[in-house]
């Protein structure tokens, strides 16, 4: 049984920065793609990165990329999104997502999901 559990989330001002977990059981990250989403509300659920198996490469949206990285603990089976120089428009509900094959930026291809965490961005 897969799970994802997502933490890190909070409050934080505008220019400051967080940093997001992803504690995963029943699958190993190391050879999992694993993306970051994103969801305001009102608004469909968005791509902001990955890090595709084995870790042989990452990718970011383009409102995220240079300020936003992903990375990988193999000991602790942990993800992280580490979110620096945050906007308000940054906030939203972030999700973390496996897939046991290649990367894609498409929520829909991730059949595991945590159950996400707010992020609030105040100017």
């Amino acid at each position: 049984q897969v799970q994802l559990v997502e933490s890190g989330g909070g409050s934080a001002q505008a220019g400051g920065s967080l940093r997001l977990s992803c504690a995963a059981s029943g699958l190993t990250v190391s050879s999992s793609a694993m993306g970051w989403f994103r969801q305001s509300p009102g608004k469909e659920r968005e791509f902001v990165g990955y890090l595709s198996r084995f870790g042989y490469s990452t990718w970011y949206s383009d409102s995220v990329r240079g300020r936003f990285t992903i990375s990988r603990d193999n000991a602790k089976n942990t993800v992280y999104l580490q979110m620096n120089s945050l906007k308000p428009e940054d906030t939203a509900v972030y999700y973390c997502a496996a897939r046991l094959s290649v990367s894609t930026v498409r929520a829909e291809d991730y059949p595991y999901w945590g159950q996400g965490t707010q992020v609030t961005v105040s100017s």
